[in-house]
């Protein structure tokens, strides 16, 4: 997995650009070390980063990349985007959005509502991650939860890594993460588990060959 510490250590970089104005078409840039950044409707932005602050990404508006270190990214419905990246910070994207490339964050959950289209992968270490109705490449995770609610399609494999370094210190007893594919999901590739965890596939999902796993087929919306 490709995690986002060196795109930090670059945005934290070039933080001190606090904007860039629209000039003669050309795209928009916000880039701010302290504070929420915004891309309005209506305006193409080739970078919308902040170091310490949230990321919005109103309806309508067209972003190639957007960042953050510590702090949350909401798109809206029906926006387009390239690469969504956070290191401590949830990410969420509504409603028929357009991603052409990864979203990744480090200690973040991620939530992807129908319609949306990601033309890469969707990527955490801690986190759960919620996909309903959405289009993806591939989806990797380590701690945290997997949902695909329903009609989701994985256009390559979906990975639960093991996680790495001095894990639980021999205290409490963890729990293994949740998989559930829910009704008419599809995974074209692989599902590969690297450590324990609880897999539901339900009755009408597609899901290419399994390997760490043995799942447990459901009917109905949920697992009982």
């Amino acid at each position: 997995m490709r995690y986002v510490v060196v795109s930090a250590i670059l945005l934290l970089a070039a933080a001190s650009v606090s904007s860039a104005h629209e000039t003669d078409g050309e795209p928009l840039e916000i880039s701010k070390v302290n504070g929420a950044v915004t891309a309005e409707s209506g305006h193409r932005y080739s970078e919308v980063s902040t170091v310490n602050g949230a990321v919005r990404i109103r309806s309508g508006s067209e972003v190639d990349e957007a960042s953050t270190v510590n702090g949350s990214i909401t798109v809206e419905d029906d926006a387009k985007v390239g690469t969504l990246e956070s290191v401590n910070g949830a990410v969420r994207v509504g409603l028929r959005v357009q991603v052409s490339g990864d979203i990744e964050t480090v200690n973040g959950g991620i939530s992807i509502d129908a319609g949306t289209v990601v033309g890469g992968a969707v990527e955490n270490v801690n986190g759960s991650m919620t996909l309903e109705g959405a289009e993806v490449g591939a989806i990797e995770t380590v701690n945290g939860s997997l949902d695909l609610v329903r009609d989701v399609h994985v256009r390559g494999s979906i990975t639960v890594r093991k996680p790495s370094g001095m894990r639980w210190f021999g205290w409490g007893t963890r729990t293994p993460p949740t998989v559930i594919i829910g009704p008419g999901s599809r995974v074209d590739g692989d599902l590969n588990f690297e450590q324990e965890v609880e897999l539901h596939v339900h009755q009408s999902a597609v899901v290419g060959t399994i390997s760490g796993a043995d799942p447990i087929r459901f009917s109905g919306d949920r697992p009982k």
